[in-house]
């Protein structure tokens, strides 16, 4: 996977007052931690967005500083859900030569059999949690679920994984599966008491009523 690029600083001054400076400025305040010492840092918030479309966990990005190149993954960040503005970014420095740990997105692919046949595709798990080398890191892991019948479910040992990747979950979990709709139950309109009768029944009940006042008088 082709690493992603950011130009940062780094950050002098903490607190509420400091960090709400600088998103006033465009930036956003981030920190690089992992097996070094916790380093403060600014992004350009643009320079952020547009090389990040969709943040994931799984994405290589080197950061430039003054002082050198630090390899990160993104592994937290916190967003203004009003305003979608990104508030805060934790990137995590992986040590080159050493198996990481992350998390990968799952993509499935095509139309499953069981659907066709009036079944309802469930996905139960969109990321899997892999451990490999950060040259081997894939970019997503598709599963292919054609063949997948009605109330048949594709587990972790079906998913095809690169070489030198390995899954951390457990084989039986399941990705997907495909279930029967529920049946809608049709439930008869019940007579509610005092509820005024139809025209029909109106005119019904007062011909009986007219009757037995004819007998009476007769």
């Amino acid at each position: 996977m082709e690493a992603k690029k950011l130009n940062v600083e780094i950050r002098k001054g903490e607190g509420k007052g400091v960090a709400g400076r600088l998103r006033s400025a465009g930036k956003i305040p981030a920190v690089i931690y992992g097996h070094t010492t916790p380093t403060a840092i600014t992004v350009d918030a643009r320079e952020f967005r547009n090389a990040f479309r969709r943040i994931t966990e799984n994405t290589i990005v080197e950061l430039h500083t003054a002082s050198g190149v630090h390899e990160v993954l993104v592994k937290d960040y916190q967003k203004d859900n009003l305003t979608g503005q990104i508030l805060h970014v934790d990137f995590y420095e992986f040590e080159k030569g050493k198996a990481l740990r992350t998390r990968v997105p799952i993509r499935l692919i095509g139309n499953p059999i069981g659907v066709k046949e009036g079944g309802i595709l469930e996905s139960l798990l969109h990321q899997l949690d892999v451990e490999c080398l950060p040259k081997d890191l894939p970019e997503e892991i598709t599963l292919d679920i054609n063949e997948l019948g009605l109330d048949r479910a594709l587990h972790v040992n079906n998913l095809v994984l690169p070489e030198g990747v390995r899954a951390l979950q457990a084989p039986d979990q399941v990705v997907c599966l495909v279930a029967h709709r529920k049946a809608e139950e049709e439930v008869a309109p019940a007579v509610v008491e005092g509820e005024v009768p139809a025209e029909g029944e109106e005119a019904a009940e007062g011909a009986e009523k007219t009757e037995e006042t004819e007998e009476k008088e007769e």
